[in-house]
């Protein structure tokens, strides 16, 4: 009577340790090597969802400083005028442009490659408060509207100017560095830490290689750019 009435206990003190073991292994990674871990793909479609979910990358921010100088005549005078214009631009990557056909592992060279979307200028943030504006009107801003509308054209000439020197090419390459880096990094961690040592991740973007580096401009258009400026400016000066 007392063995039947051990067994159940017996039973119970089994399954109690194949549990107990079942966690020690999956902490040790014993468990993975028994039933079969996480792969590389499996690991880096995890990697994918979470980088998709995110949304945008910022992956570089660059300050430029554009200096133009307008001139007009009228009725025989003349007026000049210069703006000094720094402003502010990003490079961003749209991960949720990402898509799993664009992370291919190679399993012969041991290595996860991703094909990055195409990089996105967005800006210029122009700054109005560090703006310096100068110059010479004469008669003829005394008797016209000329400084405004010198004025006017230079914020315009000054936003084009800041968005043509982002997109150099010196620019544009360090920002594709940037956003490889940050992109290898982020597939490599989660490899890492699953016990993938040696996988190797290589992003690229579609255009690499050619002479004139590809990008998407969101550049801000001047209008909006001046008013978003006045309207930071604004706000500070309720502070």
């Amino acid at each position: 009577m007392e063995g039947r009435l051990n067994k159940p206990l017996v039973l119970a003190m089994v399954i109690v340790a194949l549990v107990l073991g079942l966690i020690v292994g999956t902490t040790t990674g014993l468990a993975d090597r028994i039933f079969g871990g996480p792969n590389p793909k499996t690991i880096a479609s995890s990697s994918l969802e979470s980088m998709r979910a995110q949304n945008r990358l910022v992956t570089f921010v660059a300050r430029y400083v554009s200096v133009t100088t307008t001139e007009e005549s009228r009725f025989g005078f003349s007026a000049k005028r210069t703006l000094i214009l720094p402003g502010d631009v990003r490079y961003e990557l749209d991960l949720s442009k990402l898509q799993p056909s664009d992370v291919t592992w190679d399993k012969s060279a041991n290595t996860l490659r991703v094909r990055l979307p195409e990089i996105e200028i967005a800006g210029p943030d122009v700054d109005l408060t560090a703006a310096q504006e100068y110059g010479q009107g004469g008669i003829l801003s005394a008797l016209t509207n000329a400084n405004q509308q010198l004025d006017s054209a230079n914020r315009a000439k000054a936003v084009a100017d800041l968005r043509k020197q982002a997109q150099g090419a010196v620019q544009m390459r360090l920002a594709h560095q940037a956003a490889r880096a940050a992109i290898e990094r982020s597939f490599a961690m989660p490899l890492l830490a699953a016990g993938y040592k040696d996988v190797k991740v290589v992003a690229r973007f579609p255009t690499e290689g050619a002479d004139d580096p590809s990008y998407v401009d969101l550049s801000t258009p001047y209008e909006e750019a001046i008013k978003e400026a006045e309207r930071r400016r604004a706000a500070q000066g309720q502070k």
